[in-house]
């Protein structure tokens, strides 16, 4: 594990521990593939966090926002001190689920309902194609949420209007697997004109080898990315035990989980 994904984990770690809230599991399984957007391939920047031209994250796995503070900490968008001190709270700006209202960039869609981000994305993909801008949308989305309606709507819309210039991003960490078997998801986007990818989640060059080879394919059609993921990866107590799909650290356990992050 690069150590860039140590840091982003210990981080998240640290924000769950201060807010006594989190799905860890669900922020550790996509760190790594977010990381690789942010810093490899989405044309984003602080700096260009207003612009219409920039790239476009959308988090539909909400649960998932304590992956996205820390690295919007470490791009400089946010501060650390600003959101632990506030996390949690009251009508705070950094919520456990993100808040777009809240924030003046940064920040790109309300996240909460599952299956509510990509229809999202893809009316961003789709008003972006109209006015002939140059910017992506990416997508991150949970296994499970291809349960929602809204998902499988918003997939036929990509495909019938060729939004090549959207990307959704699948954490496939078998979340679901217990309850319902999704099959070929690969199978079935590809039915909806979609082009799709698997990828290792973990394995930050083969994440940005795929991502950036999508971002030059203007084929017309939208790509999907199915990224293999394990719940909990970076942690070694987080990856065998079911109670930190929903679960805050302690102060003992947060010196634990540290230590397995730092020795995995």
């Amino acid at each position: 594990m690069e150590e860039i994904s140590r840091k982003l984990r210990k981080t998240a770690l640290y924000l769950s521990h201060k807010c006594k809230d989190g799905n860890l599991q669900s922020v550790f399984s996509c760190l790594d593939i977010m990381w690789v957007l942010y810093d490899r391939v989405m044309n984003w920047s602080p700096e260009k966090a207003l612009d219409d031209d920039r790239d476009f994250f959308i988090i539909s796995k909400g649960q998932a926002t304590l992956a996205l503070y820390p690295i919007l900490i470490e791009k400089g968008m946010f501060n650390l001190k600003d959101i632990a001190s506030e996390i949690g709270n009251f009508d705070s700006r950094y919520c456990i689920q993100t808040d777009l209202t809240k924030f003046s960039g940064g920040i790109e869609n309300n996240a909460g309902s599952l299956g509510h981000g990509l229809p999202f994305g893809t009316g961003i993909a789709y008003a972006n194609k109209i006015k002939k801008s140059r910017s992506n949308v990416y997508v991150l989305c949970g296994d499970g949420e291809l349960c929602e309606g809204t998902m499988w709507e918003s997939f036929i819309f990509a495909g019938d209007k060729h939004l090549d210039n959207l990307c959704v991003i699948i954490d496939d960490n078998d979340s679901v697997k217990a309850m319902v078997s999704l099959n070929s998801i690969s199978e079935k986007l590809r039915s909806f004109n979609f082009d799709t990818f698997e990828v290792n989640g973990h394995d930050m060059n083969e994440c940005e080898s795929i991502l950036s080879g999508i971002k030059k394919m203007n084929n017309g059609k939208p790509k999907a990315v199915i990224a293999h993921t394990i719940r909990g990866y970076g942690s070694k107590t987080m990856t065998e035990h079911e109670i930190w799909f929903h679960k805050a650290p302690n102060e003992s356990e947060l010196v634990l989980l540290n230590k397995e992050v730092d020795e995995f």
